[in-house]
C-alpha cells in the first residue's frame, strides 16, 4: 500500500498561483499512475490531472487546461501540480491519488486504489 500525503494548499487570491506537492512512499509497482483528483463544496470529486509513471504521458481536465502543471521528480518520489491563473471555482480538497493510465482518445487514468488525506484550495479575494 502506498502512503502519499499532500502539501502547498492555501489561500490565494483570483489570478494567482500555488504548487502543490505529493510525497510518495511504497512501491509504485501495482499502479502506473499518479492523478490529482479534488472536490469542491457540494459537487462530486472530479478528475483534475494525471501523469504516467514516467513522465511521458499526461492529461488534463478541459477547466484547468492551459492553466495547470502536472510534473513528477522519481528520484525525490514527488508530483507536483503547478496552478496558475487560478479562479473562485478551483477551490476545494484535492487529492493526490495513485491508478491506472489509459489511452482512448488521449491518455486518462482511472481505478485510484490508494490516496492522500487532502489538502484545501481556497481561492478568493
Amino acid at each position: 500500500q502506498l502512503q502519499l500525503v499532500e502539501s502547498g494548499g492555501g489561500l490565494v487570491q483570483p489570478g494567482g498561483s500555488l504548487r502543490l506537492s505529493c510525497a510518495v512512499s511504497g512501491s509504485m509497482l501495482a499502479y502506473d499512475a499518479i492523478g490529482w483528483l479534488r472536490q469542491a463544496p457540494g459537487k462530486e470529486r472530479e478528475g483534475v490531472s494525471c501523469i504516467s509513471n514516467s513522465g511521458d504521458s499526461t492529461s488534463y481536465a478541459d477547466s484547468v487546461k492551459g492553466r495547470f502543471t502536472i510534473s513528477r521528480d522519481n528520484a525525490k518520489n514527488m508530483v507536483y501540480l503547478q496552478m496558475d491563473s487560478l479562479k473562485p471555482e478551483d477551490t476545494g480538497i484535492y487529492y493526490c491519488a495513485a491508478g491506472f493510465g489509459g489511452y482512448g482518445s488521449g491518455y486518462y487514468c482511472h481505478n485510484f486504489g490508494d490516496w492522500g488525506q487532502g489538502i484545501q484550495v481556497t481561492v478568493s479575494s
